[in-house]
């Protein structure tokens, strides 16, 4: 068992990344990086409870105004905050609007007393095609996060340095959502974050593996834009947003039931 950490109430708020879109649970639904990283706490603090309140396709905007308030009110004493990706894939992006809503976040969770962590987000354009053309948003994005997590004494787990994050076996099928390996090495970084023994080498690049041939590649990424790039796009002309119709997956604290690590 690891040292203890002070936090008794954990908090997620976030979009689809936080909610756990990529990484199915044995037992139904998403687990993702976060229900893992709370297992890693649950670990060395059995009296740990959880709450997730991260619905997919959300908005920071529409994660200030939906998730902000049921988060204070759970009084958490560790929040961590993901959003902004789905402002960045948008047509019209304000990405003054956009550092503004994290601030807020930012902001009134720390006054409440609450440790906030945050992440900055991968260049997914070494994944996605599609995705070179947001990433001088994305670059944007990460600089705004760290400025406002530094003026906020939030802390950063900063992914986009890592070369690892480019390996195909991270991410999903879509090249959006993290892998279940992705979840979990991103658990794995907030841990290290957090000075949780056990957890150096999250960065570490996954064993090698065997060239793709160019042709192969090539049909791959046919198949992936007809599969997920076409029906992505239509889905948004007809105005449907991801997190229509859905609620957060964990809205109470409960404890952390521990699975084995992995």
């Amino acid at each position: 068992m690891t040292a203890p950490h002070p936090y008794l109430r954990y908090v997620a708020i976030g979009d689809s990344l936080t909610e756990g879109i990529g990484d199915p649970s044995p037992a139904g639904g998403h687990r993702g990086w976060a229900d893992r990283f709370a297992e890693i706490l649950a670990r060395s603090q059995p009296g740990l409870t959880y709450a997730n309140l991260a619905v997919r396709g959300k908005t920071s905007g529409q994660i200030r105004a939906d998730q902000l308030g049921p988060a204070l009110a759970l009084q958490p004493d560790l929040v961590t905050v993901t959003a902004g990706m789905n402002d960045v894939v948008r047509r019209r992006y304000d990405p003054e609007a956009v550092a503004a809503n994290i601030e807020e976040l930012f902001a009134r969770l720390t006054a409440a007393g609450a440790h906030v962590a945050t992440m900055t987000f991968p260049d997914l354009g070494k994944i996605s095609p599609v995705a070179r053309r947001v990433r001088p948003r994305i670059l944007d994005l990460n600089a705004r996060l760290r400025v406002v997590a530094a003026r906020h004494g939030v802390d950063v787990l900063d992914l986009f340095p890592h070369p690892f994050t480019a390996d195909p076996r991270l991410w999903s099928d879509d090249r959006l959502h993290a892998s279940p390996i992705g979840h979990a090495r991103i658990s794995a970084g907030m841990a290290h974050t957090f000075g949780v023994p056990g957890h150096e080498d999250w960065s570490e690049p996954l064993p090698g593996r065997i060239p793709v041939p160019v042709l192969k590649a090539l049909g791959a990424d046919v198949r992936w834009a007809v599969d997920h790039v076409g029906p992505w796009v239509w889905r948004r002309l007809r105005g449907h947003v991801p997190g229509d119709g859905f609620t957060a997956k964990r809205p109470v604290p409960r404890p952390v039931t521990v699975r084995q690590a992995g």
